[in-house]
C-alpha cells in the first residue's frame, strides 16, 4: 500500500515517514523540498500516481490572515483534485483541537476551511484534531512576548508531544476511513500561561509570563476551555516535564 505524507519534511511528517517505512510501508515524503508543491499544483500527479492513502501534515508559511486562508484553501483543493483523480482511497488531515470554537483568529479560519473542503470532497476521509504540541511551547511564548512580559491566558491546555501525534498518525494511515473527527491529547492538563513558564524556567529564560485572561492567542481570546478536547480523546503517555527532562540541548 503507497502512503504519500504531504509536508513529510516536517516535524510531525517526517517521523510519520519514518514509522511507516519502518513497518515495510511504501511511504512518499511530499513537499516542496522533494518537488511536490500542493500551492501551485506541481509533483501532485506523479507523487498520487497509485496512491492508497494521504496523509496531509502541511502548514502555511504565514499566519497572516489572508495567506493563511489562500494556503488551506487552494492546497486543499489541488490535493483534493488531485486525490480524486488518482483513486486515493483515505485522506487523512491533522488540524486543531477547538478549532470551531477560535473563529476570531483567521488561523482557526483557515483550518476550518480546510476541514470543510474535506468534508465536502466526497473523498472518505479522517480528521485528526491535536493540542498543542509540547515543542510549540516556545513559539507560542514568543507570539506573546510584548518586550517586556510573555503575556499569556490562564485557560486550560492538555499538550502533547509530537513523537505520540505521529504515531497516532501513523496507525490512522494503516486503518480504515472513519468519515469523522478524532481528538488526541496530552496526559495532563495545565494553564497556558503555566505551559509557557516551565518551558522558559527549563531552558533558563528570564522572560517573565504574566496570566492575564484578555490575552489574545493567535487572533483570538480564550475561553477557560477553549483548547480542552472532549471526552473519549485518545491520550498519550508522555508528560510535559518528562519531555523537557529528554531534550538536549532544550530546543
Amino acid at each position: 500500500m503507497k502512503i504519500v505524507v504531504i509536508g513529510g519534511s516536517g516535524l510531525v511528517g517526517k517521523k510519520i515517514v519514518e514509522i511507516l517505512r519502518a513497518q515495510g510501508h511504501d511511504t512518499v515524503a511530499a513537499s516542496p523540498n522533494t518537488g511536490v508543491n500542493t500551492l501551485t499544483g506541481e509533483g501532485l500527479a506523479a507523487a498520487l500516481a497509485d496512491t492508497h492513502t494521504v496523509v496531509d501534515v502541511a502548514n502555511s508559511p504565514s499566519f497572516e490572515d489572508r495567506a493563511v486562508m489562500e494556503f488551506f484553501e487552494t492546497s486543499g483543493h489541488n490535493l483534493l483534485t488531485a486525490e480524486a483523480v488518482a483513486g486515493v482511497a483515505h485522506h487523512i488531515a491533522l488540524s486543531v483541537v477547538g478549532t470551531e470554537r477560535l473563529q476570531a483568529s483567521g488561523y482557526f479560519r483557515a483550518k476550518l476551511a480546510q476541514e470543510n473542503l474535506i468534508k465536502a470532497s466526497k473523498l472518505p476521509y479522517t480528521i485528526v484534531h491535536s493540542t498543542q504540541f509540547f515543542e510549540f511551547a516556545n513559539a507560542i511564548a514568543q507570539t506573546a512576548f510584548d518586550g517586556q512580559t510573555v503575556r499569556l491566558s490562564p485557560s486550560l491546555v492538555q499538550p502533547i508531544a509530537a513523537e505520540e501525534v505521529s504515531g497516532f498518525l501513523a496507525e490512522i494511515a494503516l486503518g480504515p476511513p472513519m468519515n469523522r473527527t478524532v481528538e488526541i491529547a496530552g496526559p495532563e492538563r495545565m494553564g497556558l500561561d503555566d505551559f509557557a513558564r516551565t518551558y522558559l524556567a527549563a531552558k533558563r529564560d528570564m522572560r517573565k509570563v504574566t496570566s492575564d485572561v484578555r490575552a489574545p492567542y493567535y487572533g483570538t481570546q480564550l475561553e477557560e476551555e477553549s483548547l480542552i478536547p472532549s471526552k473519549g480523546t485518545h491520550l498519550g503517555q508522555i508528560r510535559f516535564k518528562d519531555w523537557l527532562g529528554m531534550q538536549n540541548p532544550l530546543r
